[in-house]
This record gives C-alpha cells, structure tokens and sequence, in this order.
C-alpha cells in the first residue's frame, strides 16, 4: 500500500465528512498552532527562545534605523 493510500485513508477515518467537509479538520489546526506557540513561548533551545530572539533583533533593527538618521 503506498504512501498516498494511507494517508488517505487516515483522512477518511476523521468523522464529520459530510456536515463540515474540509472544516472538520480545523481543530486539529488550532491544536497545532496552540502547540507551536507554547513550544515557541516557553522552550529554550541554548539560552534563547523564539521571542527571546525576536525581541532582540526587532532591537536591532530600531538601532539601525535611528543610525540612519
């Protein structure tokens, strides 16, 4: 069985096909995204998170732009 009857397969086992049609996956979605903004959030990977070095280059770029000036 390849790859591609699998996963379909897997799709046609998530219930609600015909009420909500591609709508019934959005919760899955919103789990997903939930967990990525925690793991982005509160994971550290060094000693820096995602915000961590968002900030830190968001500075950055401020600081170069009032060096323009």
């Amino acid at each position: 069985m390849h790859i591609s009857h699998r996963i379909k397969r897997l799709l046609y086992m998530v219930p609600g096909k015909q009420r909500f049609g591609v709508y019934r996956f959005l919760p899955f979605f919103f789990l997903l995204g939930g967990a990525m903004e925690w793991f982005m959030i509160n994971v550290r990977i060094g000693k820096e998170t995602f915000y961590d070095v968002y900030r830190r280059k968001q500075s950055e770029r401020q600081h170069e732009n009032l060096e323009e000036r």
